[in-house]
């Protein structure tokens, strides 16, 4: 067994067990361009997020995105821990913890005062995992304001304003 930061050839992996991750949490999940995405933040822009892989035989069966951030309250750097996955076949052998551990370390080493994350309020046995670990739940809403639709009548406004000016519409 073997955690590492993520490689160029496990980003594929990496998606499938995105997909798996999310319908566990019964979520939708669009394959479409993830391969390029991920790459583009985990390889080439490895300042904007971390990539941790677990590794059995060659295979990758777990992973962890995390990512520093400012907390205006503590005045300070934390670590927000995106995604915590492990296959099934491997839960209950204390991968977790380890993938943990070495957040713990990375976060201990940029001086960041704390780890957040969240988890779905029926991933039962996520929550007894980490509340083994010593964490505190903290009760908040979490909420999503989409931008895609915003970023897509951007598009038609430029198209717009593109096809008027090619046009001659403007004087």
């Amino acid at each position: 067994m073997n955690i590492r930061f993520v490689q160029a050839e496990d980003i594929n992996d990496i998606v499938k067990l995105c997909e798996l991750h999310a319908n566990f949490e019964r979520a939708d999940f669009d394959t479409t361009n993830k391969s390029e995405l991920l790459s583009k933040y985990l390889l080439d822009n490895k300042d904007v997020v971390k990539c941790l892989v677990v590794e059995i035989d060659n295979q990758i069966v777990g992973y962890a995105t995390f990512m520093r951030q400012f907390s205006t309250w503590d005045a300070n750097f934390y670590i927000y821990l995106d995604c915590l996955f492990l296959k099934d076949n491997v839960r209950g052998k204390g991968l977790g913890s380890q993938l943990m551990h070495k957040i713990k370390a990375y976060a201990i080493a940029e001086n960041c005062s704390v780890i957040q994350w969240q988890t779905p309020y029926f991933n039962k046995k996520a929550i007894t995992f980490y509340k083994k670990l010593g964490a505190q739940p903290k009760t908040k809403e979490r909420f999503f304001y989409s931008l895609i639709l915003f970023r897509f009548i951007r598009e038609i406004n430029s198209f717009n304003i593109c096809y008027i000016i090619a046009n001659g519409f403007c004087h």
